[in-house]
Order: C-alpha cells, then structure tokens, then sequence
C-alpha cells in the first residue's frame, strides 16, 4: 500500500511531536492530564448524527514543547478520543488531536479560568457519508472553554467547539461533516 506524500508528511510530524512532548517532561510549569466526555451534535451535511467520546488529553507548557518564545497563558494539548455515534446507528468514531490552548487570563474570576483553543487532528470513522471519500480523515476544531475551580481537589472544564470532519482532498470525494461539541471534564 502506497502512503500519499501528505500522510507520511504528518506521520514524520506526529513524531517528532512526540519527542518533543518527552523532552518536555523538565517543565516548571507542570504538565496536567485530564479525562473528558463528550458529545456532539452534526449540524452539516445534516443533522442526523450524534455522537459520545471519551477523551484522555495532556496539557503542556508550549514554549517546552515548541522551543521559541509564547505568552505564559500558551499550552499546547494532546488529546485522544474513543466513542461512537449513538444515532442514525452505533458506529465507532478514534481520534488524535493536538491544540493550542490560551488562557485569557484577564477575565479570570476566584472560581473561572476561560480559554480559547484550536488545532488539528486525525479521526478513523466506522461510517461515511454520501461524498465522504475516506474514512481517515483531518479533524480540524476550535472552541471556547473554562477551567471551574473545585476546593476540593483538581479542576473541573467544560468547552463548546466546533469540530469538522474532511480528507483535505487526499480522496476526489471531499464532502465533511461538521459538528458542535460539548466537552465536560476534570483534571486529575
């Protein structure tokens, strides 16, 4: 089987990525791991399909992972997602997303820290679309979030974002699929 040029582009991305992340282990400000649930909601090409993820993210300082300067608010995320949709059908959705995460500090309150993150990542769908072409495809995403502080323990978060789904024309079919998101999780 012959990788395309852009797949193994990102898969020599993706690890270096990696070394990276574990070079970043010596970071002062310290690296946070967190477990979500999400659900989602398609609303392009229709609105049929729903969605539940499980997600597992790591949270860095990004300057350590991305050796220039970046504003102290600036993390960068790694996450990984497990789920399925739950309508038309029960079908299984994995991805692999990184993204940077800002904290807009100056609207941080004693009990909310908001954020704002995009990125990119990889997602295997257990289905496709009239169109679709593939069913590896890019994940593209943004949303806006807050960190909810908990007196006893970690913090809470809850994000919305906006989630599309193509193959970045790697496949002559093109047609994605977009999504809002609701991500509810904890720091641990």
């Amino acid at each position: 089987m012959k990788i395309p040029h852009r797949a193994s582009t990102l898969l020599l991305f993706f690890f270096g990525l990696m070394t990276n992340l574990a070079l970043a282990a010596e970071d002062p400000i310290p690296t946070r791991f967190s477990l979500a649930a999400s659900f989602g909601k398609t609303y392009s090409p229709n609105n049929d399909i729903d969605f539940v993820l499980a997600t597992g993210a790591a949270l860095f300082d990004y300057d350590r992972v991305w050796p220039h300067r970046a504003p102290e608010s600036l993390r960068f995320k790694v996450e990984g997602s497990i789920g399925m949709t739950t309508a038309p059908r029960h079908r299984a959705l994995v991805s692999v997303n990184m993204l940077a995460l800002y904290f807009v500090d100056g609207l941080e309150t004693h009990l909310l820290r908001p954020y704002v993150e995009a990125g990119i990542g990889l997602i295997y769908t257990d289905f496709q679309v009239d169109g679709q072409g593939l069913r590896l495809n890019f994940n593209p995403q943004a949303g806006l979030g807050m960190e909810i502080k908990s007196e006893d323990g970690p913090p809470w978060y809850a994000a919305i974002r906006l989630h599309h789904i193509s193959n970045g024309e790697l496949h002559d079919d093109n047609d994605g699929i977009n999504a809002a998101v609701l991500q509810v999780g904890r720091f641990f």
